[in-house]
């Protein structure tokens, strides 16, 4: 029989696979990709034709040497790299690599790791999709000509280190569009007036809050119209007017996509998008799970379909009938509308139903199990029957006055049965826009032209608020509803403009930099197209047609290219240096006594000497949160580890080495006088305990027996490992 190489991305795929696959298949990762652009150089030919010079990535070349004698071993290989476009280009490059023709049929796909998906992809080899490997190459050259033309100019008139990007350039005007209008933004008065009723004089109150008057809707500005208002309602009788009693259903939301699992990842378990994407490629790549070995959790996580395959429909169909019973059970299997033509893949979705997260929760870590419950009950929510309401609305008439008041209860679970508590049940409610469903209230059962009793009026003043910041769920909510990008750039995008200092994640929001600024305000003068949303969004519909066949990636360019180029010479001549503004601190530089400035560095802000380079003095700005240090009494500040991770010690630090994870408290404990700290527990929650690990009221032991300053010191030393340490501190902040 014939051998067969099978080469995979990455070696826990690998491994996974291998063990679905006879013993005449070898399986061997590429790493991702082995060819690339040169980093060291432009690396695109633009009087060319755009010919992009392709070179094997450094460091490569064993693996590569490995894989070529493996095929030549073989009597035929296999590319099962990733089923997307970036999947597609890697196969194309490694079919060069490999000396495979373009059109053999050498190149296979699958959207989960199971057995079946695996054999059944073995069985139907295609040629590489040329269309799906020329979008991916035109993103690729695209990106480079920003990057590399651009980022330059940046360079040389604002600041060293600086970067632009198609996307990242319009997701970074997005934020500070946003914080212009925060900025911007004049609070505006309104009240609120609700009557506190009651059916008899010893009837339990409900609310009713003022909507209407003379038949018009009516807004509530100024305390003083406020006061007219409940002078006449406290002398007016309530009668019902109209009482409207229906069932409401609610109806689950669809199998996740990529955007939408990164949106619920950061909503309910506060992870980045990076992280999302991390941990869900674990779990689409298998992990060991006791005697089955590797096992493929999820199916592929790059998606922008909700359609779930009919056999993977039938399993979910038999589960729900087993665990909730035949209720639960629509009619017919739902059938989620896509908002794209694109439907190669399905949802993201658990490979299997046997697998359920109570069963294999030990065999996961904690964020991995979260993230697996999330897509499992929201899989299983998605197959299952609406949940019904029973609504009442009653209306009241108070003289020229009209009160409504709402209510609703739960009649029937359906989908809301598949929530644990832990994670998503409760929460699932929060994503309704329906806010008549969001609070369940029970009404008094009443009749039209009963009198009620008036029990208190309640107004209050209110003013309107800003539009909120973007947290991570909110941007990449509003980067798939633009079109900006794809769920599988947006991780990147993210990180990168939090890396160069563009905007800052302060309290989960985003928040714009001066720099961000600066860079902002340059680009759309000179750049207007780059930072354009829908030019932006455009070019990703025009991607899209390169990879249906429907478009030339050479004439997209083209269209591209020509008139950025012409930009770009005239910024060149028309940008002078860019001054950034300089926030002065009030910190006296202790070597020249000059007041230091705040500087951005590679790990946030710093305090620098404003007489660099004849004074090199740098420090890190300290947040004191007001707490006596308990070992020599002076100030305790918060800290960061290279990693940005959250520590506090003493100020005086390395005179006195006092540190600890969790927040020192004012307070000292009543039992044995020690100070008390604010701790975080395992499970995510909070106390506040005594520091002292023997005192009889701590009632848990601390989540770690390192010191903040023992894993500093240990992210200090692997960061040397990977990299020579720099003998100029300030150059390596600036």
């Amino acid at each position: 029989m014939s051998k067969a190489l099978v080469v995979v991305e990455s070696p826990a795929k690998a491994k996974t696979i291998e063990k679905f696959l006879g013993k005449n298949y070898t399986v061997k990762a590429s790493m991702g990709h082995l060819r690339d652009l040169p980093k060291s150089q432009f690396g695109v030919n633009l009087e060319h034709d755009f010919e992009p010079k392709y070179i094997n990535i450094r460091g490569k070349g064993d693996l590569i040497k490995s894989l070529k004698e493996a095929a030549k071993s073989a009597d035929i290989v296999y590319l099962a790299t990733d089923p997307d476009r970036e999947g597609e280009a890697i196969a194309w490059h490694l079919a060069h690599i490999l000396n495979i023709p373009e059109q053999t049929t050498c190149r296979i796909e699958f959207n989960e790791i199971t057995k079946t998906a695996i054999q059944q992809a073995v069985k139907k080899p295609r040629p590489i999709n040329l269309p799906r490997v020329y979008a991916q190459q035109a993103r690729r050259i695209l990106d480079r000509i920003v990057g590399y033309k651009l980022s330059p100019l940046l360079w040389r008139k604002v600041r060293k280190g600086l970067s632009a990007g198609r996307v990242q350039s319009v997701a970074v005007r997005l934020i500070c569009d946003r914080e212009k209008e925060i900025q911007a933004f004049v609070p505006q008065e309104y009240w609120t007036i609700t009557a506190k009723l009651k059916e008899k004089t010893n009837s339990k109150t409900f609310d009713a809050e003022l909507v209407a008057m003379d038949g018009k809707k009516l807004a509530v500005t100024n305390e003083l119209q406020a006061e007219g208002i409940v002078s006449e309602l406290n002398q007016a009788e309530y009668v019902v007017n109209d009482v409207k009693k229906r069932e409401r259903k609610r109806n689950p939301q669809p199998p996740f996509t990529t955007s939408s699992l990164q949106q619920e990842a950061a909503r309910k378990l506060g992870f980045t998008s990076r992280k999302t994407m991390i941990i869900a490629q674990q779990l689409y790549e298998g992990l060991a799970i006791g005697r089955m070995g590797q096992v493929g959790l999820i199916t592929y996580m790059r998606t922008d379909s909700t359609r779930v395959a009919e056999i993977a429909q039938q399993e979910a169909r038999s589960y729900v009938e087993n665990k909730f019973g035949l209720h639960f059970l629509p009619a017919k299997a739902p059938i989620y509308a896509n908002k794209k033509s694109q439907d190669a893949h399905e949802a993201v979705r658990p490979t299997t139903l046997e697998l359920a997260p109570d069963a294999i929760g030990t065999n996961l870590s904690k964020d991995q199990l979260k993230l697996y419950t999330l897509i499992w009950e929201r899989f299983i929510a998605s197959q299952m029957t609406p949940a019904i309401y029973d609504t009442l609305t009653i209306e009241i008439t108070a003289g020229r006055y009209k009160l409504k008041s709402t209510g609703s209860q739960l009649k029937f679970s359906g989908f809301l049965a598949a929530f644990s508590g832990a994670i998503g049940k409760s929460k699932e409610v929060e994503q309704t826009s329906d806010s008549d469903l969001d609070k369940e209230t029970t009404l008094p059962d009443l009749v039209a032209g009963q009198v009620l009793n008036l029990n208190k009026l309640d107004p209050k003043q209110h003013f309107t608020e800003p539009p909120p910041r973007y947290t991570e769920a909110s941007l990449v909510k509003v980067l798939e509803e633009k079109g900006i990008g794809r769920p599988s750039t947006y991780a990147p995008t993210i990180e990168t403009i939090v890396d160069r200092g563009y905007v800052e994640r302060i309290e989960k929001k985003f928040q714009p930099t001066e720099l961000g600024f600066v860079v902002l305000d340059l680009l759309k003068q000179y750049f207007d197209k780059i930072l354009d949303v829908e030019f932006t969004a455009g070019m990703e519909d025009k991607l899209d047609d390169i990879a249906e066949g429907d478009a030339s990636w050479l004439t997209v360019l083209e269209e591209f290219y020509t008139p950025f180029a012409q930009d770009l010479s005239f910024a060149e001549e028309a940008i002078g240096h860019v001054e950034l503004p300089v926030e002065v601190s009030d910190v006296p530089c202790e070597n020249c006594g000059q007041m230091m400035v705040v500087k951005q560095g590679r790990y946030g802000n710093f305090l620098a000497c404003p007489g660099f380079p004849a004074c090199r003095n740098t420090k890190p700005i300290l947040k004191d949160i007001g707490v006596p240090c308990p070992k020599c009494g002076s100030a305790i500040v918060e800290r960061h580890t290279k990693r940005r991770r959250v520590f506090y010690g003493c100020e005086k630090y390395p005179e006195c080495d006092f540190n600890t994870w969790d927040m020192p408290l004012k307070e000292n404990c009543q039992t044995c006088g020690s100070y008390m700290i604010r701790h975080k527990f395992k499970n995510g929650g909070f106390s506040n305990i005594c520091s002292n690990e023997n005192c009889s009221s701590r009632q848990v032991a601390d989540d770690s027996k390192e010191t903040a300053k023992n894993v500093e010191d240990k992210e200090v030393q692997a960061k040397a490992k990977k990299k020579p340490a720099t003998a100029n501190r300030r150059k390596k902040n600036e």
